[in-house]
């Protein structure tokens, strides 16, 4: 630097002047150690050793002077040249600072981020520590400024990798979630064991999928739908295989319908959600007898026979809908109402006995006259009849009338008390009886009984259909199959 140069040319001045001033000097012998010796008085020193003595120390006086004038001069240099240095390093030092402040602006971004911060710092105290400008040129801001910014990306990036990753596998959580409580309903079911390890085994696959996913949306792609809605229907097939029966009962928001095994797989096999599948239900149907007392006109007219298909039907209010309710059922027996328990007969006879006589007297007289005038013939007639008769008769009639009335259930009394004659003969009338009467009455065209009339109808049905029935007792119509 150049207060380095100068200084040290003004201290090789110095030197040179000191070497100068000892040179002039002749140097003092050396002092021994003497025994004192009484001095002899001095004796006056002639003038010309005056002289010399006086210029020597002109010279050294003048020497020093100069010396001196060199050292202030020197030291002035020396300190204006350091006040000048430290005043260049200062400005250096406060452009640099300046720098920094530009790039590492307050309130930016990375200001806002320890990386930001640190590295402003250290520059500060780098600037702040330099002993020399150019040590203060070397700090390089501006790489520095890059340098925390590339830490910032890279600490973003590695924040974004670590959410996409924390998402990532929360996802995989929630889809594998998804997919146990998908199949925990169907492991809840009775499966066969070569069922349930399919099942099992395509749970696992379907999560080994989720699991090697390397984005969301991979994740989101795997679908168990089509394996579930496979799955179902094979358990619905075998739950209709294992029914011993040849019809099977399925129920479906409420309504219960008896089909056959291959009908019933043909309507599970048409679903495509396993959603919908699910909301079907397979029953075995086991027939019970049920005993309903209805008025004439809801069971078809009353003409009904035992072994007819029948369907039942509800209506629970006057503009309500029909519900079916049994889509299969049978008649085992239909009782008459007591109405039809009481015959009423009236019965008569007469005899009838008359005789009569008779005679009768006839007279007749004819008289004709004729012209013929010309062409022309003219006849005039006259005839005279008389008829005299005579009659009497004579009659005599007799005639007498009674009534009765028969007691059905009385006589049904009688027979199983064993108090009449012949009553095997009487039940075989009374079993046609009731049924000769609605003969009649599609024979006649003629209404015998009441429409109102109750009858005690026993029927054959599933029994998954008699809490249906029993709950709508009082508005059950009953409808014949037509074959």
């Amino acid at each position: 630097m150049v207060v380095l140069n100068v200084s040290e040319d003004i201290e090789a001045k110095i030197r040179r002047l000191r070497e100068l001033g000892k040179a002039s000097v002749e140097p003092e012998a050396p002092k021994t150690a003497k025994p004192p010796v009484k001095k002899p008085p001095k004796k006056p020193r002639p003038v010309g050793s005056i002289r010399e003595r006086e210029r020597k120390r002109r010279i050294l006086i003048g020497a020093s002077i100069v010396i001196i004038v060199i050292l202030i001069i020197s030291i002035g240099a020396y300190i204006y040249m350091e006040n000048r240095a430290a005043e260049q390093l200062t400005q250096a030092k406060n452009k640099k600072l300046a720098e920094v402040n530009y790039y590492f602006k307050s309130g930016s971004e990375l200001m806002n981020t320890t990386f930001g911060k640190n590295a402003r710092d250290d520059l500060i105290r780098k600037i702040k520590a330099a002993q020399t400008v150019d040590e203060v040129e070397s700090i390089d801001v501006k790489a520095a400024y890059q340098s925390a910014w590339n830490q910032y990306q890279a600490y973003l990036e590695e924040q974004h990798r670590l959410e996409m990753e924390r998402q990532l596998n929360q996802t995989k959580k929630e889809k594998i979630s998804q997919i146990e409580a998908q199949f925990s309903q169907l492991l809840a079911m009775p499966l066969p064991d070569s069922l349930k390890k399919k099942v099992v085994d395509s749970m696992n696959s379907l999560e080994e999928q989720v699991m090697s996913a390397t984005s969301e949306q991979q994740v989101e792609a795997v679908n168990a739908d089509p394996y579930l809605l496979e799955l179902w229907r094979e358990y619905y097939y075998y739950i209709i295989d294992t029914i011993p029966t040849q019809n099977v009962i399925l129920e479906k928001d409420n309504v219960k319908k008896i089909v056959s095994k291959s009908d019933a797989k043909a309507v599970l096999g048409g679903m495509l959600d396993y959603k919908e599948l699910m909301q079907y239900k397979v029953y075995k149907v086991e027939f019970v007898d049920i005993a309903l007392v209805l008025s004439r006109d809801k069971i078809n007219g009353a003409f009904l026979a035992p072994g007819d298909e029948i369907m039942i039907f509800a209506k629970n209010a006057t503009n309500a809908p029909f519900k079916e309710i049994v889509n299969e059922g049978y008649v085992e027996l239909v009782l008459l109402p007591t109405e039809a328990g009481t015959i009423s007969v009236n019965e008569a006879q007469s005899q009838t006995s008359s005789s009569s006589t008779s005679s009768s007297t006839q007279y007749s007289e004819q008289h004709d006259t004729q012209y013929t005038p010309g062409d022309a013939s003219i006849t005039n007639g006259q005839a005279i009849s008389d008829i005299y008769s005579n009659s009497q008769t004579a009659s005599q009639s007799a005639s007498a009338s009674y009534t009765y009335n028969v007691d059905l259930t009385e006589i049904l009394k009688a027979i199983a008390a064993g108090k009449i004659q012949a009553s095997e003969d009487v039940k075989e009338q009374l079993r046609a009886y009731g049924w000769e009467i609605v003969d009649l009455e599609k024979e006649s065209g003629m209404l015998v009984l009441d429409p109102n009339t109750q009858f005690l109808v026993i029927v054959r049905v599933p029994s998954i259909f008699v809490p249906n029935i029993l709950s709508n007792q009082q508005y059950i119509y009953i409808a014949k199959v037509a074959t």
